[in-house]
């Protein structure tokens, strides 16, 4: 080991009861994970994205069915962000969508909408 990395190391690590800790990073698969699990939370939460109003999707329960189904959202949406401007503004490629407009009305905020769009586009 070189004297940079290792000083490195130690710069970032503390030592307790005599035990050197290094400090922990998730790795982008498990920061992945979550932003779609807290995507999903959101979608399903009905003071929030209130998905499931309108749309069946996932493992929803008590879905409406105003909206269409959200499944093979990969395919139907290869580009994610055509994805997330539909839900920013649904309005913008069908002026007559029942959708409400989450970021226009700031409704979301951009984050929230981010981490929806990760989630739906996993369906």
């Amino acid at each position: 080991m070189t004297k940079t990395i290792f000083a490195a190391l130690v710069g970032a690590a503390f030592v307790t009861g005599g035990a050197l800790l290094l400090p922990t990073t998730q790795s982008s698969a498990e920061e992945e994970q979550n932003a779609i699990e807290l995507g999903k939370a959101l979608a399903f939460d009905r003071k929030k994205g209130n998905c499931l109003a309108c749309h069946m999707m996932g493992d929803g329960v008590l879905a409406g069915n105003i909206g269409p189904v959200l499944i093979a959202m990969k395919q139907r949406f290869p580009d994610k962000a055509v994805l997330r401007a539909q839900i920013w503004d649904s309005a913008v490629k069908n002026r007559g969508s029942v959708m409400p407009p989450f970021g226009r009305h700031r409704m979301l905020t951009e984050e929230e909408i981010d981490l929806i769009t990760d989630y739906v586009h996993t369906l």
